[in-house]
């Protein structure tokens, strides 16, 4: 299994890419590849912007269909032939949890197409696990215009983890913040880097 960080979004809320945002004086990018390092063999970004994370040594992919979104980045890792499946998440999730991640991946198993967490009595598709087998019915999704993660997941044979046993490992659901607009990074408590 590969991790893939899904670095593809448009940024359209904030000045500069939301990967590169700081949180604890670490920009977010660099903080959950060094994470995912030490869980996973390879780490993979999913990313329209290469030129950007060439300096981190890892493995790109590009959008292989028109259709912008996390379900478009996930879709063109799995097309990939050496891809099997992946474990996903965000550029802009500054606080994921090695053993929230760690937890999900052993509840894994070839029966499944996806293993989801619910927090909030709502699933989190952008913290959880893909199999290669849905690439074909993803990539039917989205060209028939059905890019919602949530509503794909009705579509195939998903574990979910339920609410208290991911609050037993982390009880604020922090694993599932994202940094969309400045107030959000200012509620974290980060900044902007600008070099």
């Amino acid at each position: 299994m590969d991790a893939l960080i899904l670095a593809g979004g448009e940024n359209r809320r904030m000045p500069v890419t939301k990967g590169f945002l700081e949180i604890n004086n670490n920009k977010i990018i660099e903080s959950n590849l060094e994470l995912l390092r030490n869980i996973f063999k390879r780490v993979l970004i999913s990313t329209n912007n290469p030129e950007l994370y060439f300096y981190l040594g890892v493995p790109m992919v590009g959008d292989v269909v028109a259709y912008r979104g996390p379900m478009t980045g996930i879709f063109s890792a799995l097309a990939m032939p050496e891809v099997s499946d992946v474990f996903v998440t965000a550029c802009d999730m500054p606080f994921i949890n090695g053993i929230l991640i760690n937890y999900i991946v052993a509840k894994w198993s070839d029966m499944w197409d996806a293993v989801i967490p619910i927090f909030n009595n709502t699933p989190q598709p952008m913290l959880g696990i893909y199999s290669k087998r849905i690439v074909e019915s993803m990539e039917e999704s989205l060209k028939t215009g059905k890019k919602s993660l949530r509503d794909f997941l009705h579509e195939i044979n998903v574990r979910y983890i339920q609410e208290d046993e991911v609050r037993n490992i982390d009880r604020e659901g922090k694993s599932f913040v994202n940094i969309n607009t400045m107030e959000d990074l200012q509620r974290e408590g980060g900044k902007i880097c600008l070099a």
